[in-house]
Parts: C-alpha cells; structure tokens; sequence
C-alpha cells in the first residue's frame, strides 16, 4: 500500500484541524468557543471538503475508485455514491455558514449513518471476501468507522460546554 492511500483520507481533517488552530488563536477563543470552531471547520472541510473530493473522484475516475476498493471498472453504484458523497458534502460544507446546533447535529446524523455504514461495508467485504484493497480495508475504513464518532464526541461536548457556560 502507498503512502497516498494511506495519508488521502486524513488530508482534510488535518487541514481543517490546521485552520481550526490558526482561527482558535487569532480570535483567542476558549471553552466552548474553540470547542465549536474546531467542529465547524472539521465539519465544513474534514468532512465537507472531503465528501466533495470523494465524490468527484467517484464521478470523475469511476474505475480507479472501482479498482483502488476491489470492486469491478464499470459498476454503475459509482454515480449513486459519487452523488451521495457530493450531496453530503455540500451539507457539511455549509456547516460554515449556519452555524446553529440544529444544523450541525442533521449533518452530523446524516453523514454518521452514511460513513459507518460504509465502513461496516468495508470489514464486511474484509472479513468475508478477504478484501484487502487500500479503498476499501485502509484508512478509508479507519476514517468511515471512527471520524463519525470524532465529530459526535465534538458535538456533545461542544453542546454541554455551551449550556454549562450559559448558566
């Protein structure tokens, strides 16, 4: 497996943790405050910038994604997901823009169901198709299965360090 499949996948959520702190210490924020913004900009371009990149790749190269996950060139479920993906992260890229707990959680929600289940796909395919291709049994798999549940701790403690601050 190639340095590339393994570090593509953590690029936007790094970068975004990157701008987070950057964002954090020019407005000298604390508490919730930078709680939140690191949720926004993980929300906004980890999981935003990187569902857009994800789904192009399904709609622009279908059968390098097709190839890199271990499934058939040509399989017509790359438009769906590619579309899915882009969908999404429009979404999730509008995460900058309203910035409201209501908004974040539906984002959260729904990209939550949508990456762990993939990523049960990918242990799927895994353990009983021995699958080991870097789409599908890398750091893809990692990312599905447990970037969720990043932004799902981030969400609760932002939403309990909020309301405790407010009184």
């Amino acid at each position: 497996m190639d340095l590339m499949a393994i570090l593509w996948p953590l690029a936007f959520p790094l970068l975004a943790l990157v701008i987070a702190f950057v964002h954090i210490r020019l407005k000298q924020l604390t508490g919730w405050q930078a709680i939140g913004t690191v949720l926004m900009w993980q929300l906004g371009i980890g999981l935003g910038i990187g569902l857009l990149f994800g789904g192009l790749g399904h709609l622009l190269f279908p059968d390098q994604v097709a190839t890199s996950i271990g499934w058939p060139a040509g399989n017509p479920f790359q438009r769906e997901v590619g579309l899915w993906d882009l969908s999404l992260g429009i979404v999730a890229v509008l995460c900058l823009l309203f910035r409201t707990e209501g908004f974040w959680t539906a984002t959260v929600i729904g990209t939550g169901i949508f990456y762990i289940g993939a990523g049960l796909g990918h242990v799927y395919e895994l353990v009983a198709h021995g699958d080991t291709s870097a789409g599908n049994a890398g750091m893809v798999m990692y990312i599905d299965l447990f970037y969720p549940l990043l932004l799902a701790a981030l969400l609760v403690l932002y939403h309990v360090q909020k309301r405790k601050a407010q009184g």
